[in-house]
Formats: structure tokens, sequence, C-alpha cells
């Protein structure tokens, strides 16, 4: 009796395992493959090196994430100098301009594009990239974004500037794409450049939460890149994927080069990353 017991035990399905991703975003500061002195470039950039390539490569070797938004990117040839085509696929979005938003995802992990969110890229900003990853048993929708600079702190209900209203008007578009996200009952996360502080009452952040509950990766949190500073990379997350953050897993990878000079060479924002446990 006892060993048909133990031979039932044997046969019993396992519980099922969480599998553990994770993500990342970064701002790679102008990353192109153009030439100093560009007509498209402003006059102030100063263009990458073989060795800044080589620099930054390597630092997307250590980050080691599965899945990164990357803002301020001038197409695939560039984001493929930092990350392999044999490693990552990369997805870009198709606005016009030098500073675009994508995503990679490591390869091996499928996913399917959905359309740009290009109601974000309105008077010449830049759309937000949009992707589905199939993660055996679940599905997480993921959208990298970068929003208008010049806006930091002010309450959106004091945001007078042109910057603030540009920022104040692409709320609605990121609140609609939650609201059928809630409704569609999907996992999803947003990530990249907000150029928003979000700390304490932060009324932007709390207009996004009317759409549906939002878990901040970097709540009540400082960067050290390049020093303290506030967090204007975020990772937030919603439905079910609030649920996967797992505590305690934010992690900024900072450069190892501290000489000012290198802030051009490399970027003024270090990878923010955070890893989710997604249900077996």
């Amino acid at each position: 009796m006892k060993r048909l017991t133990a031979l039932l035990i044997l046969l019993l399905p396992l519980p099922a395992q969480s599998a553990e991703l994770k993500v990342a975003t970064w701002n790679l500061d102008w990353l192109t493959t153009r030439p100093t002195g560009d007509p498209r470039l402003p006059a102030d950039i100063t263009t990458r090196s073989d060795e800044d390539f080589a620099r930054l490569s390597q630092y997307a070797l250590e980050l080691n994430a599965d899945l990164v938004g990357i803002e301020e990117v001038d197409g695939l040839s560039a984001a493929s100098k930092i990350f392999p085509k044999d490693r990552y696929s990369v997805h870009m979005t198709q606005d016009h301009v030098l500073q675009r938003v994508g995503i990679v995802v490591r390869r091996g992990l499928p996913y399917n594009v959905n359309p740009d969110v290009t109601a974000l890229g309105a008077n010449h900003l830049r759309s937000g990239a949009d992707i589905t990853l199939h993660l055996g048993g679940s599905e997480l929708r993921v959208l990298a974004v970068h929003l208008k600079r010049g806006c930091p702190g002010v309450p959106m209900a004091k945001a007078k500037t042109q910057d603030c209203q540009a920022l104040k008007d692409q709320i609605g578009p990121l609140t609609d794409w939650i609201a059928e996200r809630k409704t569609e009952a999907v996992p999803f996360i947003i990530l990249g450049d907000f150029n928003r502080w979000m700390d304490g009452k932060d009324t932007f952040l709390a207009t996004l939460r009317q759409a549906a509950p939002l878990v901040r990766a970097t709540e009540g949190r400082s960067s050290p890149c390049w020093g303290a500073e506030n967090f204007i990379d975020h990772i937030l997350a919603g439905n079910a994927a609030a649920d996967w953050i797992r505590p305690d897993t934010l992690r900024v990878l900072t450069y190892r080069e501290t000489d000012p000079a290198w802030k051009e060479r490399l970027s003024d924002h270090c990878p923010v990353s955070v890893r989710l446990a997604i249900p077996g």
C-alpha cells in the first residue's frame, strides 16, 4: 500500500512554476550612426565612436535583460550595434524622427507587433512602441514611450508652458491605452522615459491611475545615475502584471566611467530594470 501511495504521489501534476522576466528601459541619448555634422542632427550633437558603441554594447550585455524599452534611437542600424541581432530582436516605431522609440526582445521570446500609438507623437513628438509578448500560458502587453520633456514636476492643473501643455496632451492617449487594456483584462506594462518625476501626489500619475490601478516600480526611490536624482525613467504595471513585479528587484545599472565627459559618449540616462514573476 505504501508503495502504491508513493507511485500515486509521483503521478500527481507538479504545481506550476513561475518564470522570471527581466524588463528594462534605457534612453540612449541621440544614438545614431550618422556622422557628426549631419544636417539632420542638432549642431551640438557629437556622435559615438566605435569605442563608445563597444562600451554601450558591453553594458547591454551586463544588463542582460529579456526586454528593453529604448528611447532616442535613430533606427535599427544604431540599435543593432548595442543589441546584436544574434541575441536580440529589435522593433522600432515607424516615426520619421531621429529620436525613435523601440522595444528590444531576447531571441526565443515570441511576440507580435501592435500598431504604434501614434497619438503620442502629435506635434513632432514620439509615438509609442506596442507589442504583445507570448509567455507560455500568459501574455504581456508592452508599451514603450518617450514623453515630452520640460515639465518634470509642475502639477497638471498649473501646466501653462508649451512643454507642459504638450505633456498634458499626451495624458489622453495614455489613459485611453490603459483603459483598453483594463477592458481586455490583459496584463500590461508601460516603460520608458516619461520625463516626469511622479513623486508624492503627482497629478500626472494620479490621472493615469484613474484609468486603471498601476504599480510604479520606481515608487519612493531616487536614481544613482550620474549622482542622486529623481527618476524620470519608469516602469508601470497594470492588471495581473501589477502582482508580477518582484519586490526589491529594481536596479539601475550605473556606468563605471565617472568623468562628466562620458555622459555624452555613453548616455545621460542609465538602464533601469525590474524583474517579473510570470505565472506558469
